[in-house]
């Protein structure tokens, strides 16, 4: 550094070889050598004063206004709240060790009250920036979803991810299906194209959809490694060389003459697979419903019935191949849970708000730290809203 914060000497009083004194002397050169350190970490206490007057002509009494920081005699600072929930729900440390990290660097006990009590204070004013990427989402031309489960308050519950490359929503619930997605009120009113596996529920929802064909290779390896099935190796490869060729025409859509060639070869394996299936079990007399069919006969009738989902991303530039982006993004509550275990109280609605902003503030590369502080200033760092 040209300018560094700190410079210490190291003079020279006498000379090494015969002992004359050289403290007067001047020094023919410097030699300079810089070490970059934190520097002692400790809180600094801020006083307001406001000052009180009474006016001599009429005799009011005038009160200075303290600031909003300084609301009670007392309090933490923004910056102090908002590296706590830059550790908690960013970091993913437990309430215990976020305690120790603060006594360690700070010299400063916090209480596990008043960490929750940040969390509550950051969830409540995070409300209107979580309604306008929620709003965003509904807009976008194609989002991603998924859902996994999670602990909370010691019952299985279900976390809910929806997604795009710059915007994150999540939300949880003690179901899984259709009540939980009706709640969230994300794709009951989307029109776009929603990205995902084969989970019936999200069929039930009047948008276009999109089938996440990394889910549907790995079926397809299965076939093929457990139950030699020749037909889904060759589907496997047909749906790589669509992909090759999406990604080689980058923003440009297919030719008409390659997707009709593409869909062809589809069509002719699933048709050659549906041949080569054993004709199905009779059902006992007397049992009701369907004969049970094998896993690869399954799996040939959602080929067969979902086509142009399984496809849609060969027509749709703006479809993606999988759905692994809300898959990335419902990652962290794994790690989440196998470090702090399962929520407790209001603990899952707080991280599922907090940490859908601070996904959304990192996907746009946005500091997460200055994020965090800004929320409790009042005025949020508000991402981009374009989904």
């Amino acid at each position: 550094m040209a300018n560094p914060d700190e410079v210490v000497v190291h003079a020279i009083t006498c000379c090494s070889g015969c002992g004359v004194d050289l403290s007067e002397e001047e020094a023919t050169l410097v030699l300079r050598r810089q070490v970059f350190d934190i520097p002692p970490l400790k809180l600094s206490v801020t006083e307001h004063q406001a000052e009180v007057k009474r006016c001599l002509e009429c005799g009011a009494l005038n009160r200075a206004v303290f600031p909003a920081e300084a609301s009670q005699p007392t309090q933490y600072g923004t910056r102090l709240k908002g590296l706590a929930q830059y550790l908690m729900h960013y970091q993913l440390l437990p309430l215990a060790r976020t305690q120790e990290l603060f006594a360690d660097l700070f010299a400063h006990e916090l209480s596990q009250g008043t960490l929750v009590n940040a969390s509550e204070r950051c969830y409540e004013k995070l409300s209107e920036v979580e309604t306008t990427i929620k709003q965003a989402l509904l807009e976008a031309e194609v989002i991603t979803v998924d859902e996994t489960s999670c602990s909370a308050q010691g019952k299985r519950h279900w976390l809910h991810v929806v997604s795009t490359p710059e915007l994150t929503f999540y939300a949880t619930h003690a179901k899984r299906g259709s009540i939980a997605l009706d709640e969230i009120a994300i794709l009951p009113s989307f029109k776009g194209t929603a990205v995902h596996d084969a989970y019936a529920s999200y069929h039930q929802y009047d948008c276009e959809h999109a089938l996440c064909n990394a889910h549907l290779l790995r079926e397809l390896t299965f076939l093929e490694e457990r139950h030699q099935q020749a037909w889904a190796k060759e589907l496997a490869e047909l749906l790589v060389d669509i992909k090759g060729a999406r990604e080689a025409a980058a923003e440009s859509s297919l030719s008409l003459s390659q997707q009709s060639d593409f869909a062809e070869r589809y069509d002719a394996i699933v048709k050659a697979g549906l041949a080569a299936q054993p004709p199905p079990e009779e059902k006992p007399s007397g049992q009701r419903g369907r004969a049970k069919q094998s896993k690869a006969k399954n799996l040939l009738d959602r080929l067969g019935s979902r086509k142009d989902q399984v496809l849609r991303f060969m027509y749709d530039p703006a479809v993606p191949f999988d759905n692994n982006q809300a898959e990335r993004d419902l990652r962290m509550m794994k790690v989440q849970q196998k470090i702090s275990g399962c929520f407790r109280g209001e603990g899952a609605k707080h991280f599922c708000r907090i940490r859908g902003y601070i996904s959304t503030l990192r996907k746009q590369g946005l500091s997460v730290l200055a994020g965090l502080e800004s929320v409790f200033t009042g005025q949020p760092i508000m991402p981009t809203l374009e989904g």
